[in-house]
């Protein structure tokens, strides 16, 4: 891929990675596989079914990204989507259903012993630290970092500026990099 298109493909809106090549959902996986693994973590309670959920709901998202409508919501709440339906199933049989993902030939997600470590100290830290924020940092930080929102889009839900939305997120991230001890 070359460095102008890895660029574009980098700030394309989710819909647009959707419409486009393989290239382009690779950019849309890598930019939710860590969320909605984590989400899914949170949900099941193991890192390693959290991935293999995870693998199963990107790859169904691949087969039916044509179906994606940008009229009827967020790139990311499809997706999400896709992953409440692939937990459920996988509750009601017992495993995950992985046949899509065979199916496409994509590998499961293999994850390590450090690797799933990480994720539970991850996830855990994050959302203690994030409650420790005032709210209005909270809500930027939300809306930016977890749900993707453009800053404009935020500012206005936010009945701010832009800049003062920009401030909120730096701020508080720094806040928790702080915390943490993240050097910068």
């Amino acid at each position: 891929m070359t460095m102008r298109r890895n660029r574009r493909l980098d700030r394309a809106s989710d819909a647009t990675l959707l419409a486009g090549d393989a290239e382009a959902f690779g950019v849309f996986y890598r930019r939710h596989e860590g969320v909605l693994v984590g989400w899914l973590r949170k949900r099941t309670g193991h890192a390693d079914l959290a991935a293999d959920l995870a693998a199963e709901s990107f790859a169904r998202a691949l087969q039916g990204r044509n179906t994606y409508d940008p009229a009827k919501g967020e790139a990311r709440a499809w997706l999400f989507g896709i992953a409440r339906n692939v937990l459920a199933r996988g509750l009601e049989r017992g495993r995950v259903e992985d046949e899509v993902r065979q199916r496409l030939g994509m590998q499961p997600i293999e994850l390590y012993d450090e690797e799933i470590r990480a994720i539970d100290e991850g996830a855990g830290a994050a959302v203690d630290l994030l409650a420790t924020l005032p709210a209005d940092q909270v809500a930027a930080i939300t809306g930016r970092v977890i749900d993707d929102q453009d800053y404009d889009d935020l500012a206005s839900r936010l009945g701010c500026s832009e800049s003062v939305v920009r401030k909120r997120v730096s701020r508080g991230l720094g806040a928790m990099r702080d915390t943490l001890e993240v050097p910068r």
